[in-house]
């Protein structure tokens, strides 16, 4: 039989098709498995989870900022109006509960216009293929746009969409996709897109929002409402009219729905709330979660008090317009400065404008209730109560006399206020001198320090020695370089803020240290606590010795450089008597750094003014001029609230007025003499006695004579 018979037999000519067609099939088979070898299985896409954004919430639950590479909260499909999804299926996908997840007409489509050479014409991508190449981008690439890439990506996507579709119901896949998708702006997911285009929850869209988002998806950007509104308008009526026509909505809505305002801006605030304190929060939580931090969803509440936070941003900014409008003020004003940024003008580094710092602690657990980290973070990150060093001035002095009173002097110690001189290795004298550069002659210590006299200060750290008050400060909280100077008894000590207001909590707790804490616990996205950090507290002080400490920083708020900016009735603040507070003012001698630290039984705070290159602030700065007024306003804000106050979170008052604290038991009191610091007699005039706290057997034993009094009360020479 010759070869042409044999090749022409029907009987071979039918096994050779089978057996080209086998070969095909098996080659096709390979084909489908090798170039989709990295995509994932049923198992882990199963298992998968959707990159979410951990969010921030103040203590009473209220949304602070969210931390995330992609901004998303997933949302129910259940819980949406059905037109909703519905408007994402008449755009994306009209055919998507009938198919098994292949559109045959699009994907055709798409691999002829390969073939043919128009592969931009693609397209044809189901919502279940749409959400395989989101959920899996690194198996499925959806950055390929051409060529047999194009081909090589539509049979993952294939792959992919096939095992979605085995593994979820219809209605799964697609609230999948609705949470899954961008909507430009880094807004991925319906819940986060709502939010920020409309001001609401998605389940609150009307088909005019619905059918807006779901125009958007198919090119974020180009549809953007905020970016591109005319092309966001044409394809919202695109999307109306499609779900008109499929009985999603009424064709006589069509019209009303249509002519809807377009969101041109973002509708929720996009600046974060309490910046600095949320950065704060961030870089503690970035050492310990790491990069789960930015996709996990975690929850993370914070001690933060959002009503608090609020006083005291107000309080700082009045303080900040109050220097500023300082006679002899030579600095840049901020708003001059972000004038001349919009003009394009470019300051040298040496022209800036005050900035300042606010922590506000409860002094108990050492919650973070307040923080203020600088004047505006979009300019300067640099967190000023974390991280910057700033000479303590006279904020210092409260360690020097902790140290006199734990070494059994008692408040009604009497120092001469007069020249001191330390000699230097130079050979040269150091004179310090008081602010004024006067000198009273003796007073007690209780009244050194509620003048805030330097020269007490210095003569007082010199006899209990600057070790003792080094390792004091030490003990209470301050961690930064103590030299034992004698210039340090008088603040020569560069100070962390923040470990001042933990030093100063010491006083509050009546001796007891709480380290400063922002954060109250970090739950999975399940819910499950994953840290619920407890307050650290350390008793670092005898009670006796702190409650003693207390009522003379009382005095220098009742009485001392404190008293005509907080509690003089006709004063910037005039704080009422019936709270109980006590701080001490802050001054460098130059006037580069001006503080009030100071507290209450159920509160404590620290301000600072300053240049973050040191100088004069304005002539003859001090602490009481601007810094003492800004903590009363705080605390008055927070006790008694402002009725008058545009912003509504100010009008009410946030905590309760505190019960005092008590005479210690153990404590010994006596009548005194302010003046001699002896017991009064008759020869002390009433105004100028008080009931003193004495740790036992440091009370006086003399009374005040005729010759104490004009020893104590005659001019000094």
């Amino acid at each position: 039989m010759s070869v042409i018979k044999i090749l022409v037999d029907p009987r071979v000519l039918v096994l050779s098709t089978v057996l080209f067609l086998g070969l095909g099939a098996g080659a096709a088979w390979g084909t489908w498995q090798n170039v989709c070898a990295d995509c994932p299985s049923i198992a882990e896409i199963r298992t998968f989870e959707p990159q979410q954004a951990s969010k921030l919430y103040s203590h009473d639950g209220r949304l602070l900022a969210e931390l995330g590479i992609e901004s998303r909260t997933p949302v129910t499909i259940n819980a949406l109006p059905e037109y909703v999804s519905q408007a994402f299926v008449a755009v994306e996908d009209k055919r998507f509960y009938s198919h098994s997840g292949i559109d045959l007409r699009g994907f055709t489509r798409a691999v002829v216009g390969v073939l043919t050479g128009q592969s931009g014409t693609g397209g044809g991508s189901t919502i279940t293929q749409q959400l395989a190449r989101n959920m899996f981008e690194t198996s499925v690439d959806a950055r390929i746009r051409s060529g047999w890439g194009v081909v090589v990506r539509k049979i993952k996507e294939l792959q992919v969409a096939f095992a979605l579709e085995r593994a979820y119901t219809k209605d799964q896949i697609l609230e999948a996709y609705i949470n899954e998708i961008n909507y430009a702006h880094g807004w991925y997911g319906i819940q986060t897109a709502s939010r920020n285009y409309f001001g609401k929850n998605a389940t609150g869209l009307n088909p005019a929002e619905a059918a807006l988002l779901a125009g958007i998806i198919n090119l974020p950007e180009y549809y953007s409402p905020i970016r591109n509104p005319e092309n966001a308008e044409r394809r919202r009526r695109l999307v109306l009219r499609r779900m008109v026509d499929q009985g999603i909505i009424p064709s006589a809505d069509f019209e009303r729905y249509a002519n809807a305002p377009i969101p041109t801006e973002r509708a929720v605030d996009g600046g974060t709330i309490a910046p600095y304190f949320v950065e704060h929060v961030r870089q503690i939580l970035q050492d310990r979660f790491g990069s789960q931090l930015y996709t996990a969803g975690y929850n993370i509440y914070t001690t933060l008090d959002l009503r608090m936070q609020r006083a005291a941003e107000k309080s700082m900014e009045d303080g900040w317009d109050g220097i500023e409008a300082r006679p002899g003020f030579r600095h840049i004003t901020y708003q001059a400065y972000q004038d001349s940024l919009a003009a394009g003008v470019v300051l040298p580094d040496s022209v800036k404008y005050v900035e300042g710092l606010f922590v506000a602690l409860d002094p108990w657990t050492g919650s973070i209730r307040a923080m203020i980290g600088g004047r505006d973070f979009g300019i300067s990150k640099f967190n000023r109560a974390t991280q910057s060093l700033r000479q303590a001035g006279s904020g210092f002095k409260p360690f020097v006399y902790t140290a006199a009173i734990n070494s059994r002097i008692p408040p009604t110690y009497v120092v001469l206020d007069g020249p001191f001189m330390v000699p230097q290795l130079d050979g040269t004298e150091w004179r310090p001198s008081n602010y004024d550069r006067e000198f009273l002659g003796p007073m007690t210590i209780r009244t050194g320090l509620m003048k805030s006299q330097n020269m007490i200060a210095i003569k007082l750290a010199d006899e209990i020695g600057l070790e003792s008050v080094a390792q004091t400060a030490r003990r209470m909280g301050i961690r930064s370089e103590i030299e034992r100077y004698h210039s340090t008894a008088i603040g020569a000590v560069e100070v962390i803020p923040l470990q001042m207001a933990e030093a100063y909590s010491t006083f509050a707790n009546q001796g007891t240290k709480v380290k400063p804490f922002p954060i109250l616990r970090v739950e999975d996205a399940a819910g499950r606590i994953l840290w619920d950090p407890q307050p650290e507290r350390t008793e670092v002080l005898d009670p006796l010795v702190a409650r003693i400490m207390i009522s003379m920083l009382e005095g220098v708020v009742a009485g001392g450089t404190g008293y005509n900016a907080i509690r003089y009735e006709y004063g910037p603040v005039a704080l009422p008597y019936e709270v109980a507070a006590g701080g001490k003012t802050g001054t460098t001698n130059d006037g580069t750094d001006i503080w009030f630290n100071g507290f209450t039984p159920n509160l404590l705070a620290t301000v600072w003014f300053g240049m973050d290159l040191p100088q004069e602030i304005w002539p003859n700065a001090t602490g009481a001029g601007a810094s003492a007024p800004v903590w009363g306003n705080f605390l008055k804000r927070v006790y008694y609230g402002d009725p008058d106050a545009l912003d509504p979170e100010l009008r009410e008052p946030v905590i309760p007025i505190p019960e005092p604290w008590a005479i210690s038991d153990g404590l010994v009191t006596r009548l005194i003499d302010t003046s001699t610091g002896k017991l009064a007699s008759q020869w002390c005039p009433q105004d100028e006695q008080r009931l003193e706290m004495f740790l036992p057997g440091t009370e006086p034993m003399e009374y005040c004579d005729r010759d104490d009094f004009g020893l104590f009360r005659a001019p000094p020479n």
